[in-house]
């Protein structure tokens, strides 16, 4: 359960002004058709973070605990500095509607999260939690929970969401992860 809650919290909060959240500003405004597009949404963020999750059970399990610790520990430190600088897109990054609204979707949320903070995250969560699925369905509720208002209500909450309040709480978490992760405090929560 802590897999689900940390991955699903962490995820959330560091999509506030991510770039893929941005996306689906910029479709919803080009598209106008929600459903559709949150169902693109769901289905590109299952398959890039259940990809991004086996690669994480992957290096976790080659690599031992002590180093895996070490490396978890930075891995979080990094994501806690990255989280706090603000992701920027373009109009003309934004694809073109050849394939309809909800290909189109699969297609530019896969490719906009490869390499993402929320996938690199998935691959730390994953590395460090046993249960890739719980991290991959927290993941994907975090998404969830981010981009389908982005997507329903975009222009309404966009300038209302202190985006410096929620990036710093996100880079707080993700610091003290990674303070347990490389002190050892957390083995006994399971870090």
């Amino acid at each position: 359960m802590d897999a689900f809650l940390v991955s699903t919290g962490i995820v959330a909060l560091a999509e506030i002004g991510d770039k893929t959240q941005l996306l689906a500003f910029l479709l919803a405004a080009r598209f106008r058709r929600p459903l559709p597009i949150v169902a693109g949404i769901f289905v590109a963020t299952i398959a890039n973070h259940a990809f991004a999750a086996a690669v994480g059970a992957l290096v976790s399990r080659l690599l031992g605990p002590d180093v895996m610790r070490w490396v978890l520990g930075i891995a979080f430190l990094g994501m806690a500095a990255w989280i706090m600088v603000p992701d920027e897109m373009d109009e003309d990054e934004a694809p073109l509607a050849r394939f309809g609204v909800f290909l189109t979707t699969v297609l530019a949320f896969f490719v906009a999260e490869m390499g993402d903070k929320t996938q690199v995250a998935t691959v730390a969560l994953a590395a460090r939690y046993a249960s890739a699925v719980a991290v991959v369905a927290g993941t994907t509720l975090g998404m969830m929970l981010a981009n389908v208002p982005a997507v329903y209500f975009g222009d309404r909450i966009a300038g209302r969401v202190p985006l410096k309040l929620v990036h710093g709480l996100a880079a707080l978490i993700f610091a003290v992860l990674g303070v347990a992760t490389l002190s050892g405090a957390g083995r006994s929560l399971g870090f």
